[in-house]
């Protein structure tokens, strides 16, 4: 074997071993913790990257949620009225929590491949890459959750101590797409197809998804695509605190986290084995 294809090969294989190492693998919540200061740093970097040289920055989070909530308005209001109570909220709910998902899972899906100069430096925590993705489009989510409270508040009358369970409904939706980013994101890896796939299935499932329309009832045909759909679980959560001001059903956290934590370790858990393969993938 020629020289210069040995020292390749060698490379490769202390790379391998480096990144095999378990010590440098913990579940997520140790990921988050013992690179706190790594998650902030690559935070920062991507809402810079975003919103360099724009106008009013941190502003465009609240447009597209604004823009959406004004033609749902005035379609299903004035156009093809739905008989929804209180249905600004109702709609600006489903709006923020989809806009949330919808934003964060296709970065999520590149977050690997598309952050190569980084992978490939020895010791790198590849895993929290599909973290920041969904931490990142959180941001706007937060930034625009104050025009939900205000619309809730003039429009339902006011708000109750049920908005003590947002944090929970918040987290639930965040374990949900952690576990989905993370197995988008390895996927992309290996199959460069996957962004696209990933686009026409949030396009579907948008349509599937009660956002702008009330959920099916159980005896309704069809209604098993809202029973066995956990988006629809997570905006049941959100509206029962804006618009029900009731404490969401505990069915709707034990449920989400059923579907939710095989998903998360099971990406943890292939990044963790393939570590090294993902490295020479990128």
């Amino acid at each position: 074997m020629p020289e210069h294809l040995k020292d390749h090969a060698l490379d490769r294989a202390k790379r391998r071993d480096q990144y095999w190492r378990r010590d440098q693998w913990r579940p997520l919540i140790h990921i988050c913790l013992q690179w706190n200061d790594l998650l902030l740093a690559l935070l920062a970097r991507d809402l810079k990257m975003r919103y360099q040289r724009s106008a009013i920055g941190l502003g465009w989070s609240l447009m597209r949620p604004l823009s959406q909530l004004l033609v749902f308005s005035l379609i299903f209001r004035h156009v093809l009225p739905l008989d929804i109570p209180h249905y600004t909220t109702f709609v600006f709910s489903g709006v923020l929590a989809w806009g949330w998902l919808s934003t964060a899972v296709p970065a999520a899906t590149t977050s690997i491949t598309g952050s190569s100069e980084l992978v490939r430096r020895p010791g790198f925590p590849i895993g929290v890459l599909p973290v920041v993705a969904v931490i990142s489009q959180a941001v706007h989510f937060l930034l625009a959750l104050p025009l939900l409270f205000i619309i809730s508040y003039i429009e339902t009358g006011g708000l109750t101590s049920s908005v003590a369970a947002l944090p929970l409904v918040f987290l639930a939706q965040a374990l949900f797409m952690m576990g989905l980013s993370y197995l988008v994101a390895i996927a992309h890896v290996h199959f460069r197809d996957t962004q696209h796939l990933v686009g026409v299935v949030l396009m579907l499932a948008f349509y599937l998804t009660p956002v702008f329309y009330s959920p099916l009832k159980a005896s309704e045909p069809m209604a098993l695509i809202h029973t066995w759909n956990p988006m629809a679980w997570i905006l049941e959560g959100y509206r029962a605190i804006f618009i029900e001001h009731v404490w969401p059903s505990a069915a709707i956290y034990w449920k989400t986290a059923v579907v939710s934590l095989p998903m998360l370790f099971a990406g943890i858990w292939l990044v963790e084995r393939g570590s090294a393969r993902l490295v020479d993938e990128v």
